[in-house]
């Protein structure tokens, strides 16, 4: 019997939840749906059914097609003076970052709008079904991992911020702490709100009762959102940006984000260079990629400048810019964002590919639902402009972007990774990994890599030490050279399926792990 199909993703509890869909006979979009819901109860500070996210799919050999069901700024604002916005600061051990919480640091959530539009479009199984396994997680419990452990304590401040989030959050067994590793954290609230969306759909959301809590929360306390603000947000399905690399066929999250498209010029200007012959990271390697990085960032600013209006897609890959930027390149070639993500394949050719994220969480619960609402107007990267001078009712930019790659010999990767800014350059080095250096799937995701932003390099463990890499920290004195392997630089969870069959790789940087279905048959 062939297995059912594969998925990647960044717990055991999300991936469980998604296998055991498909082997109870459901599709990739039943599953890739069924592991976002246990997501939103295994990953907390990641994603939230609060957040929102993207989604691309493909049926069988239909057309790609990319969800949008990010965030989407409120349709009013309020003068600053009067909402609740709050800087925490988030403890990385050797670093510290602000962030700002509070009910107006809330955006329109998508993730149930998303969810609901990808069932309607694409789903074999009732949304019954499909959440019984996070229902489940959030009744019974979920042991709390290292990395979810280590989430809550970098943000600590937030699930701490309210008496109903440290009761919620609170360690079983260690008094006056957030949980930690080995705890059992169970949220009976939120399998309530599960069931009732099964049974009431995504109306109990975005107009019924739930509607009306968040509203009235808002008004009672210096939140932005109004029952117009959830009753008109909708999900997009958009055409996704498509491009070739080398002869492989490449689809990307489109604009209004810019992952996708910032991708996809660092993609085009290697493309225009002959591969490394030395091979995977030698210095030509990490040099090239380092100035590609160091001139896509310099791309967005020219593209983007607006900063948080969408980037043109036709500017930015237009072959003129391309051109100019290739020759830079050339001239030099050899001188932490609460994100997860879920790959999922199945025996009849369904792909989805879906990121998300809750920001961090703007550390309020919904009264008695057990769902925290993102904090994306709190943050710092979506805001580049700066905080209260987003323009109204308008979707979000994002550096999230599901990606499904295509090979001339009809093999397949689908592939996404967490990681805020880090997200572009660890799938960038991921595909650069599979087709430049011939690697097979797993030991491309978990080769060492290396990130520029702002003329700051870092530089992950891992790396051949014979290699000599003090022209590359010439270049950029800004540098880190980290001692581990670290989150910092992303989390590619990745399904392929080729001649030898299905091939899967969960990042072990975010807990990543890879479960095949084995029970169904070809559909």
């Amino acid at each position: 019997m062939n297995p059912a199909g594969l998925v990647a993703a960044g717990h055991p509890a999300t991936a469980d939840a998604a296998a055991a869909i498909l082997d109870a006979g459901g599709n990739a979009f039943d599953a890739v749906i069924a592991g976002q819901f246990a997501a939103c109860v295994a990953e907390p500070v990641l994603c939230s059914l609060g957040g929102g996210g993207f989604l691309l799919t493909r049926r069988g050999n239909g057309p790609v097609e990319a969800f949008d069901f990010f965030v989407q700024t409120p349709l009013r604002k309020r003068p600053p003076q009067e909402i609740e916005f709050l800087p925490i600061l988030a403890d990385f051990g050797d670093a510290q970052q602000e962030f700002h919480i509070g009910l107006g640091s809330v955006a329109t959530p998508g993730m149930i709008r998303g969810l609901f539009a990808a069932h309607q479009r694409y789903a074999s199984l009732p949304m019954r079904v499909l959440v019984e396994p996070a229902v489940r997680l959030a009744r019974e419990g979920v042991t709390v991992n290292a990395l979810q452990a280590y989430a809550f304590r970098i943000v600590g401040a937030i699930y701490a911020h309210t008496e109903d989030a440290r009761r919620l959050y609170g360690s079983p067994t260690r008094s006056g702490s957030l949980v930690v590793e080995g705890d059992l954290l169970r949220q009976t609230q939120l399998a309530d709100s599960l069931e009732r969306l099964a049974r009431e759909g995504e109306a109990w959301f975005y107009e019924g009762e739930f509607a009306h809590l968040v509203a009235d929360l808002c008004r009672r306390n210096g939140g932005l959102l109004t029952l117009e603000d959830l009753r008109r947000y909708r999900a997009q399905v958009r055409e996704p940006l498509a491009l070739s690399y080398r002869r492989n066929r490449i689809w990307l999250n489109p604009p209004p984000s810019s992952g996708g498209l910032l991708l996809g010029f660092a993609l085009k200007l290697l493309e225009s260079l002959d591969p490394v012959r030395e091979g995977f990271g030698s210095s030509p390697h990490l040099e090239r990629l380092a100035r590609v990085m160091e001139l896509t960032d310099r791309a967005r600013l020219e593209a983007q400048p607006d900063g948080d209006a969408p980037v043109d897609a036709r500017s930015l890959l237009d072959p003129h810019l391309l051109e100019r930027y290739r020759k830079e390149v050339a001239g030099h070639a050899t001188a932490l964002r609460g994100t997860t993500h879920l790959s999922v394949m199945d025996a009849a050719g369904n792909v989805a590919s879906l990121t998300a994220s809750n920001g961090e969480g703007c550390g309020v619960l919904i009264p008695d639902t057990g769902i925290m609402l993102n904090n994306m107007l709190g943050e710092q990267d979506l805001n580049p402009r700066g905080f209260f001078r987003w323009r109204e009712d308008q979707r979000l930019t994002s550096m999230m972007t599901p990606t499904l790659l295509a090979r001339p010999d009809g093999s397949e990767v689908v592939l996404g990774s967490g990681g805020s800014n880090r997200i572009r350059t660890a799938i960038l080095q991921v595909l650069v990994n599979l087709l430049d250096f011939g690697m097979p799937l797993e030991p491309a995701v978990e080769a060492s890599r290396i990130h520029l932003e702002e003329g700051r390099l870092s530089v992950e463990a891992g790396f051949d030490p014979d290699i000599d890499l003090q022209a590359l920290l010439g270049r950029y004195p800004d540098h880190r050279v980290w001692a581990e392997r670290s989150l910092f630089f992303g989390g590619v969870h990745a399904v392929g399926y080729g001649p030898d069959g299905f091939s899967g790789a969960g990042d072990p940087r975010r807990g990543g792990v890879v479960r095949v279905a084995r029970s169904a048959t070809l559909r």
